[in-house]
C-alpha cells in the first residue's frame, strides 16, 4: 500500500505484459475500450499507452478502487485514459448506456472492446451473466469482449492451485467461485457473443475472447 489513495495488486505486475501481448492481438484499432472492473487502476495505466489509437475508461463500482485509480492517473496520466466511471455490472442500464461521458466522445469514439479481468471468480454468477449482457447492449457488431482469470475445464480444475483457490474463495463467499469455461461459453452465446478463442497465460490462468455477432 502506498501513502496516498493508490492501491497495489501484486498480480498485476506479473500478469499485465503476457496480458498486453494478448490484447495487442485482440483489441480494435479504433474506438473506446471499457475497462470493467479495474480495481487498483494498475492495468489500465499500464495498457492505456500502448493503445493511442483507442481512448481507454476504467471503472469500478467501489469509491476506494476508483480513488486509487484517479490517484494512478496523477502518477502515469495519458491523452486517452480517463477517468473511472462508477459502473456496477449487476445495474441496469450501464451508464455508457445513457449518459453522455465528460471526457470521451462516444459518438466519434464508440465503445469497440469491453476488457474485463479478475472479476467473474470474484463475484456472484448474477455479475458474469450481466456482464455479458452489458457487453452485448453496449458492443457494436464485430466488438470484442475480452476475459482473464482462472477457470475449470470440461468442469474440471486445471491444476491443483486452481482447485485450492476455488476453496478459498467459496469459503469467504459461497456465490464466489472459479467458473466452468463451457458453461461461460453458453451463455456468451445466448447474448449474440461467439467465442473466439482461449490462450493459456501464466499461473493457470486463461485469456478468453469473443466477438460480438
Amino acid at each position: 500500500m502506498t501513502m496516498d489513495a493508490r492501491q497495489s495488486a501484486p498480480a498485476t505486475l506479473r500478469n499485465r505484459e503476457p496480458i498486453l501481448q494478448v490484447l495487442k492481438t485482440v483489441l480494435p484499432t479504433e474506438g473506446t475500450v471499457l475497462e470493467v472492473a479495474s480495481g487498483t487502476g494498475e492495468h489500465g495505466v499500464f495498457f492505456a499507452p500502448h493503445f493511442p489509437q483507442l481512448q481507454w475508461i476504467p471503472s469500478d463500482p467501489n469509491p476506494d478502487a476508483r480513488a486509487s485509480i484517479a490517484a494512478w492517473q496523477k502518477f502515469q496520466s495519458g491523452d486517452n485514459l480517463h477517468p473511472p466511471l462508477a459502473l456496477d455490472v449487476c445495474e441496469r442500464p450501464w451508464p455508457l448506456e445513457t449518459e453522455p461521458f465528460d471526457t470521451v466522445d462516444l459518438a466519434q469514439f464508440p465503445v469497440s472492446a469491453i476488457v474485463n479481468i479478475n472479476m467473474i471468480h470474484i463475484s456472484p454468477w448474477e455479475a458474469c451473466r450481466e456482464l455479458l449482457a452489458g457487453a452485448n447492449r453496449l458492443l457494436p457488431s464485430g466488438g470484442i469482449l475480452y476475459l482473464y482469470g482462472p477457470y475449470k475445464e470440461n468442469n474440471q480444475h486445471t491444476a491443483p492451485s486452481n482447485e485450492a483457490f476455488d476453496q478459498s474463495l467459496q469459503t469467504r463467499n459461497p456465490q464466489w467461485g472459479i467458473r466452468n469455461l463451457e458453461d461461460v461459453i453458453e451463455l456468451a452465446n445466448t447474448q449474440n457473443l461467439q467465442f473466439v478463442k482461449k490462450v493459456s497465460m501464466p499461473a493457470n490462468n486463461l485469456s478468453v475472447i469473443f466477438q460480438k455477432k
